[in-house]
């Protein structure tokens, strides 16, 4: 006799031999399903995967996850990419502004070359250089009373970055653009046989976080110590 008897009554009603029917079976193993369980040969048979008795299946949840953390990555790897882009293309923008500053002529020359890079280049507002009296200070050069880079800077700071404030006159006809700045410290030896002068390299930006103090300011350093070295090539008399 076949395990599985088909009653003339119900064709689709699949019966076991000795009068079991489906349904009944079906109940028992719901009232009994460790039974089925506990038999790990007879659900390989019938193509079932089995488990310990404590262990739980997450596989939507996991895969979730997975997605999730796959689409975090995503995201954090477009970030780094167009971070790199933009210093890539900031860098070559340094390195194209440094080419002019090279071709300065004279002090007057080397300032407006420094404004029209900050302007054209990077989109600021301004920029300029300053210089502490006493001692002469070059045509399209910003004065500075003595001691004002060490009261802008602190006295032992190279660099200040942040918002725009009252009584910085460092940036002429543009200075109501300017919505933040950065302020780079310089040195340069201007008079043969005096010691260097404290002056300022001084960059306005017209967007409120354009320069902010959590920001790196290696570019603009790097423009800053290519106008102080420059500056150096021309004296200028007391």
């Amino acid at each position: 006799m076949d395990l599985f008897e088909t009653s003339e009554s119900d064709a689709e009603t699949p019966r076991l031999g000795d009068g079991l029917h489906w349904p009944e079976v079906r109940g028992w193993l719901q009232t009994h399903p460790q039974t089925l369980l506990d038999d790990r040969s007879l659900l390989e048979e019938i193509g079932l995967r089995p488990h310990g008795r404590n262990v739980v299946e997450f596989g939507a949840a996991a895969l979730t996850r997975l997605e999730a953390v796959v689409e975090r990555e995503t995201g954090a790897r477009r970030e780094i990419e167009m971070i790199a882009r933009a210093n890539f293309a900031a860098q070559t923008q340094t390195h194209v502004a440094t080419l002019d500053l090279l071709e300065a002529r004279n002090h007057s020359d080397l300032a407006r070359r420094l404004d029209a890079a900050a302007q054209g280049r990077f989109g600021l507002a301004a920029a300029a250089i300053a210089l502490e009296k006493p001692g002469g200070v070059p045509f399209g050069w910003r004065p500075l009373d003595p001691g004002a880079v060490d009261s802008l800077l602190g006295e032992h700071g190279l660099t200040w970055l942040g918002p725009a404030f009252e009584g910085l006159d460092l940036f002429g006809a543009a200075v109501a653009e300017v919505k933040s700045v950065a302020l780079i410290r310089m040195a340069p030896h201007l008079t043969p046989g005096e010691p260097p002068r404290p002056s300022l390299c001084a960059f306005g930006s017209p967007d409120p976080e354009g320069f902010t103090p959590t920001m790196g300011c290696e570019l603009a350093a790097f423009l800053a110590r290519v106008v102080e070295r420059m500056a150096e090539r021309w004296p200028v008399l007391n």
